[in-house]
């Protein structure tokens, strides 16, 4: 007697997913439209727009880290010459003048992120894990110093420049003014982060997740782990291709700092800071770390100190990122417990934030007489004015980091002792993590 094999369709979606999926998409397109008249000002345009091309941007590195398991060290390489090619196709197409707009200029960079994915990411993805890291940062490395050597393309240390107003006009609309790039920019911004969350629905998707958790059962169930991460690593550098087109057109040049080690580590930093466990997790790493350079750039010129110190606690205290804390308080909020833990983060945060304001005061005052000994010792940092020279500035530097970090570490072992009764509480309302 023959065997019968029932194969149970996985269900189909209801509609109230449907739905909360739609509303999802169209609140986050109406949010996108309504910031410039909230925030109506050219600084606020201009920031808005660098979170829109690092949203893309850390999406497009998370297709690689989060989703295949592969840590790349050179993923500027495809948001640089996608941003290159793109200033050039403005400059042939505006001295041409062919009948092509601006919005259509990013497929240009996307295209060339993914000719450049397809030609160096079959040998890249043969390995993965440390292999694959090495050999990102050499072809990275390849590729910047080939910025100031080849002159003619890369147009050397000054970079290419383009005017994007001499391309044709679309509804009248000339995107010289900066409020037209940011809907420009917007509109890219949210179909590409529909494209690469639908890629992740997808069976490659699924299959990408299967290879960076387990590469030898996907091999066994009949798929090369090889094909899958060279299929992923293009559609990264398409997206990140298109990043680096609407970085080139919001600036309208490209230079050899879109290729460096600065644009692979920044785009590190951010996926890594937001949570590569979560698809959302990019999304809040770029609007953190553009947030964080730009505030922290006017407050103090040892910006980049401060931004690594906070990455190393993220990677020490929240491996997660600053999506998985979030995501953590979840079943204590469906179980209305959170007010069980909230006074013991409040207690735990004075002296914590003694801790950092003492490390902080610490810092500005080496780095006053190790970069600026011959300056005058009442300096501001952080808005705040203090005496470099006093004793005093060391004594309340050092009272504050040594009792700060003392009672710390007792108020954050009764924010431990507290998290384990709210969620044991949780537990007992059958609410999972």
């Amino acid at each position: 007697m023959s065997e019968i094999t029932l194969r149970v369709a996985p269900p189909l979606p209801s509609v109230a997913d449907k739905l909360k999926f739609y509303a999802t998409w169209i609140a986050a397109a109406l949010v996108l439209a309504a910031l410039p008249n909230i925030f109506a000002s050219g600084s606020a345009l201009s920031t808005f727009s660098l979170i829109g091309i690092s949203i893309i941007f850390s999406l497009s590195y998370n297709i690689l880290l989060g989703q295949t398991g592969m840590l790349s060290f050179g993923h500027a390489v495809y948001y640089g010459l996608g941003g290159f090619l793109a200033i050039h196709a403005i400059n042939i197409v505006g001295s041409h003048k062919w009948p092509v707009p601006l919005p259509l200029i990013p497929l240009i960079g996307g295209v060339t992120g993914l000719l450049f994915a397809m030609l160096l990411g079959w040998v890249s993805t043969k390995r993965s894990g440390t292999a694959f890291a090495m050999i990102s940062l050499g072809v990275a490395e390849l590729v910047a110093s080939s910025a100031l050597i080849l002159r003619t393309f890369f147009g050397g240390e000054a970079g290419v420049s383009a005017n994007r107003t001499k391309l044709l006009r679309l509804f009248g609309w000339s995107f010289g003014p900066q409020i037209q790039i940011y809907y420009l920019i917007a509109a890219w911004t949210l179909i590409c982060m529909i494209a690469m969350y639908a890629l992740t629905r997808t069976p490659l998707g699924r299959m990408s997740n299967a290879v960076r958790d387990n590469p030898q059962r996907v091999q066994f169930v009949g798929y090369d782990p090889h094909v899958i991460r060279y299929m992923a690593f293009c559609f990264a550098g398409f997206f990140a291709g298109v990043a680096g087109a609407l970085s080139a057109i919001n600036f309208e040049i490209a230079n050899s700092a879109y290729l460096g080690a600065t644009e692979s580590g920044t785009v590190l930093f951010a996926t890594y800071i937001g949570g590569v466990g979560f698809f959302i997790g990019p999304v809040v790493g770029a609007i953190f770390v553009t947030l964080m350079s730009l505030g922290l750039s006017d407050l103090t010129s040892v910006w980049q100190l401060y931004f690594g110190l906070f990455f190393i606690a993220v990677i020490a205290f929240a491996p997660g990122g600053l999506t998985g804390l979030l995501m953590m308080h979840r079943p204590l909020i469906r179980a209305r417990l959170l007010g069980r833990v909230l006074p013991s983060y409040l207690v735990a945060f004075v002296p914590t934030l003694a801790m950092i304001v003492g490390l902080m005061l610490a810092i500005e005052t080496l780095v006053h007489y190790n970069v600026n000994s011959d300056e005058d010792p009442h300096i501001k940092a952080f808005g705040i004015p203090f005496n470099a020279a006093s004793p005093v500035t060391w004594i309340v530097s050092a009272v504050l980091i040594i009792g700060g970090f003392l009672i710390a570490r007792r108020t954050w072992a009764r924010v431990g002792q507290s998290w384990d009764d709210a969620s044991a509480a949780a537990r007992e309302k059958a609410v999972a993590a």
